[in-house]
């Protein structure tokens, strides 16, 4: 699709993206090292290619992610629907704390704010629910913000369908974020419907597993310093044990005269509108050529038979989506 013609998404509350939006994460070196100049120029790719929707996190390199959007917003603060997030704090991956206090609330989005130099986000997400503290609380907490000016809508990521219940109870909840994509599924089960029924639009992260259904992906340039080999799915033995799984994908993505990387995002449009529920993925990478190969995917319907193929392979891959279940939507559900 043309980056012209990308289409606007509703998502819930009235917030308008669209219809595919860039992860930030990846300005920072959690997939390998990429300097601050080159992270800028990637990301003014992306929205000069029509991917407007920008999603961030206070974590994301101790707010480097957000110091470099700053960069951008400078001058084009009107061409962005800005998102970031609170919740996770200190240390590294399978090592963090979560924290969702009223006072905390407060006081991050201001230091959000600081580091993005603006007056205001359009979507704040909880990044993860605080086990010790209600949601009622954290999410009364995000609508004072609301209320104050500095947020415009609310989300949450990682959240249980009673959580997405139980806060949009207090206040409207805009978009859910969590993984979604053709081998990870489980949020179809109770997490979605749950949004259907809260009139919650849906953002998809790692909509191309962390890589691993792009054509170009390759474990050998797994690196220092990249997070992946924190996750199941990417520990050796299990990409070894995905790697037919794989080569199929790809196989059905030729078929489909697709990449593998448009596939993903065909069959994550398809799938979502047979469930009825709104997207706006949110995939990230270093590289500004790998935000052109995303763009094919965008508006592409997959016939029946495509998607019948691939079916069944979130049943069939090999590895966790995280490191810990507790840390995702699924601490809600039965082992």
């Amino acid at each position: 699709m043309r980056a012209e013609t990308l289409p606007p998404v509703d998502l819930g509350d009235g917030l308008t993206v669209t219809a595919l939006g860039y992860g930030a994460m990846s300005l920072t070196d959690v997939y390998g090292p990429v300097d601050d100049d080159t992270a800028l120029a990637t990301l003014t790719h992306a929205v000069d290619s029509g991917i407007r929707f920008v999603d961030t996190a206070n974590v994301y390199g101790d707010g480097r992610s957000e110091r470099i959007i700053s960069r951008l917003l400078r001058t084009r603060r009107d061409d962005v629907v800005l998102a970031t997030k609170f919740g996770i704090h200190g240390g590294t991956a399978g090592r963090r704390g979560v924290r969702g206090t009223r006072a905390y609330v407060h006081e991050q989005i201001d230091l959000s704010l600081q580091r993005l130099d603006t007056d205001h986000v359009d979507l704040y997400y909880q990044h993860r629910v605080d086990p010790d503290v209600p949601i009622e609380e954290t999410v009364g907490a995000m609508a004072e913000l609301v209320a104050a000016g500095k947020v415009l809508h609310l989300g949450l990521s990682e959240a249980t369908a009673d959580e997405i219940r139980r806060a949009s109870a207090v206040h409207p909840i805009a978009a859910i974020q969590t993984e979604w994509s053709v081998v990870s599924r489980d949020v179809e089960r109770a997490v979605i419907p749950a949004a259907i029924e809260t009139g919650t639009g849906f953002v998809p992260y790692s909509p191309l597993s962390r890589g691993w259904l792009g054509d170009d992906f390759d474990a050998t340039r797994i690196g220092p310093g990249d997070m992946r080999p924190n996750f199941p799915r990417f520990a050796p033995e299990n990409l070894t044990a995905n790697a037919a799984l794989r080569d199929e994908y790809l196989r059905i993505a030729r078929d489909a005269g697709l990449t593998g990387a448009e596939l993903a995002f065909a069959w994550l449009f398809t799938r979502a509108g047979a469930l009825g529920i709104p997207i706006s993925p949110i995939p990230g990478s270093r590289f500004a050529a790998h935000v052109d190969g995303w763009l094919g995917g965008v508006g592409v319907t997959l016939d029946t038979e495509t998607m019948t193929r691939l079916d069944g392979f979130a049943d069939r891959v090999r590895g966790a989506r995280s490191f810990d279940r507790n840390w995702t939507s699924l601490r809600g559900e039965p082992a």
